[in-house]
């Protein structure tokens, strides 16, 4: 059964999802701007796999959002603090069956929504601060996922993958409806390793505790993931955040089944890299610091429990992105991976 399909943001992850999905046979539209879009209207998006082969879906569509129609499955591949902005336009693509994916990392602006306990329904300022997200784009058109693919956007209409290829979707409500499994079916037959969660906020916290705590970190001293893990303080801070988060989760009905000394040796197995934060930097870009922390304090605070760790880093790395964002150019110290 073919798709239609909108992939808001046609960078690495919404690319990479985009040409496999569309030489699998489904309908696909990219919504992009500027010389990407250009890039993508004349020549396709083209895709580099891990072994060097190119993948190039070339007749796939391509407009700009306000060009756009409607379509069954929304996909969500801007950045969290990129979303608010198109929101009302995101809205437009979707007719009364339409389903949203949010593919950001950090917790979802509809973490509240269908989650058993006394939080139910209650909202996050600090990704929503006008409650526009929820009032435009509606918790109940929402499918989560958890992105754990690494890619890059090398030129416009040019995606490199790194390694990956694994999206966990599930429904906030956690029941296996035919909506997320009809589109979990759909990336499997495009090649995806797409497992359906019963608890999809579980899976999105395993990969914010590393988010959280290793990407402020690098950004704030140029460090890379094994570089942090192996520094006695830096490590000692990185499972602090770690603690203080797991806390605030489980207050909410989380259940982490790895332990910490876990979590920090997977993300010192990846090496010398570089994480998006300190890349960001780097770029002299702003920083997904409401998703990944500022939020997560504000969990902290709606629970009833203290962060004060993760409230030192988030302050350190905002006078961080100021200046840089001031300087108008990025910041680097160590060579490129």
């Amino acid at each position: 059964m073919s798709l239609r399909i909108a992939i808001v943001g046609a960078g690495a992850i919404g690319g990479y999802l985009g040409v496999k999905l569309s030489l699998a046979g489904h309908d696909v539209t990219f919504i992009a701007r500027g010389a990407n879009l250009q890039a993508i209207q004349q020549h396709g998006m083209k895709l580099l796999l891990e072994d060097g082969q190119a993948l190039h879906a070339q007749g796939v569509k391509a407009t700009d959002i306000a060009g756009a129609a409607q379509y069954d499955h929304v996909l969500v591949t801007l950045k969290s603090h990129q979303v608010a902005p198109v929101a009302a336009d995101i809205a437009a693509l979707c007719h009364d069956q339409s389903c949203i994916v949010t593919m950001q990392n950090g917790l979802p602006w509809w973490y509240f929504h269908q989650l058993p306990g006394e939080f139910k329904g209650r909202q996050l300022s600090s990704l929503d601060p006008q409650g526009q997200l929820w009032r435009l784009l509606k918790p109940e058109r929402v499918i989560g996922a958890a992105v754990y693919p690494a890619a890059e956007l090398i030129a416009p209409g040019v995606v490199r993958l790194i390694e990956g290829n694994r999206f966990t979707l599930g429904e906030p409500s956690g029941e296996k409806s035919e909506r997320v499994t009809q589109l979990a079916q759909a990336m499997i037959g495009a090649g995806f390793k797409t497992p359906v969660s019963n608890d999809i906020r579980a899976e999105l916290w395993v990969k914010l505790w590393g988010n959280l705590s290793f990407n402020p970190v690098s950004a704030l001293t140029h460090a890379t993931l094994q570089d942090i893990a192996e520094f006695a303080p830096s490590r000692e801070v990185v499972a602090h955040m770690m603690q203080e988060a797991q806390a605030v989760a489980e207050r909410t009905g989380i259940q982490f089944k790895i332990s910490i000394d876990k979590r920090i040796a997977g993300a010192q197995a990846v090496g010398a890299h570089k994480t998006s934060m300190l890349q960001d930097i780097e770029q002299g870009k702003a920083l997904e610091l409401d998703a990944l922390l500022g939020s997560v304090i504000e969990l902290g605070e709606i629970v009833g429990l203290p962060t004060p760790t993760l409230k030192t880093v988030h302050h350190l790395c905002l006078l961080l992105q100021q200046s840089v964002l001031r300087s108008g150019h990025g910041l680097s110290l160590i060579n490129k991976e």
